[in-house]
């Protein structure tokens, strides 16, 4: 039997894992300082501009006429955004983590889906927006192989329910959320796995009360990161989407680049809106994150 550490030892080792933490904040505080910088200072200037105190014409005054100008429309592209940030999450966290625990399993099957996943990753989400496109349109290659009438097939791109807009993301995120997931357990689920297979735990059961628990953490990281990326990405939507309504990243988008300078405030407040629906969701992520056993 090892002899256990006598408490000088363990009072010594207090202080350098202190100052071994300390050097690692050292080390990463410039980083983190110009992105801190770059981010709260292009948030501040979003909401400076969008209350009318930083306009490109005109005096300074503060107003909320930004946000007032297109309010029905805003209200609409929340909703809309909500909508298809939470179906394509909800998508691909459930078929991303079919796809982590087939890989930890070791099998040839595993490894075709780990190599398909790491092959989706580099895609830009514009080029896939536009494989999605040229397979699912009414006049695409999936309806011309199976010899439908452009008329007979269903409006999936542009059409009432945003279907390719979350068809794309759920084809992209997926692939992250199986390679993310699989990583976590590869280095965890193997011995606990196998320990609870030696007290009696039928298949089923390792999976609820093993595999998915471990992988939680892991699920949550992933979800709040595609969350806040779909909520805020505008090229997939504008590209697969209707006209009209426009989710919040395609109306701030068009409000950006209008010839009206007047629309660049209200562009900003648009912008406002979706960081603030961003944060909000990274802090339910957070929440949700300390209630997991493993965190605690």
């Amino acid at each position: 039997m090892l002899p256990m550490p006598g408490p000088g030892a363990v009072a010594r080792a207090r202080p350098r894992a202190s100052r071994d933490r300390w050097w690692g904040l050292a080390a990463v505080a410039p980083a983190l300082l110009i992105a801190g910088l770059v981010v709260v200072g292009g948030i501040g200037m979003s909401v400076a501009q969008s209350v009318g105190l930083v306009p490109l014409v005109g005096e300074a005054a503060f107003t909320l006429d930004a946000y007032l100008a297109n309010g029905d429309e805003l209200l609409t592209g929340l909703g809309l955004s909500l909508a298809i940030a939470t179906a394509s999450t909800v998508l691909s966290c459930v078929i991303g983590l079919t796809a982590a625990i087939i890989i930890t399993q070791g099998r040839s099957t595993g490894r075709l889906v780990a190599a398909l996943s790491a092959l989706t990753i580099p895609v830009p989400h514009l080029v896939g927006a536009a494989s999605v496109g040229l397979l699912i349109a009414d006049s695409g290659l999936i309806p011309r192989v199976l010899g439908i009438a452009p008329t007979a097939w269903p409006d999936l791109v542009g059409g009432p329910w945003w279907v390719a807009v979350v068809l794309e993301y759920t084809w992209k995120e997926s692939a992250f959320v199986a390679l993310v997931v699989a990583g976590v357990l590869a280095t965890r689920v193997a011995r606990y796995d196998e320990t609870a297979a030696l007290l009696g735990a039928s298949r089923a059961r390792r999976l609820w009360h093993v595999v998915i628990p471990l992988a939680k953490p892991a699920v949550i990281v992933s979800a709040v990161i595609i969350f806040v990326y779909t909520l805020g990405s505008y090229e997939v939507a504008w590209l697969l989407g209707r006209p009209y309504p426009e989710p919040l990243p395609v109306l701030a988008f068009r409000l950006f680049n209008s010839i009206t300078l007047t629309s660049r405030p209200e562009a900003a407040a648009v912008a406002v809106v979706t960081t603030l629906v961003s944060l909000i969701a990274v802090a339910i992520g957070m929440a949700l994150l300390r209630r997991t056993p493993l965190w605690k």
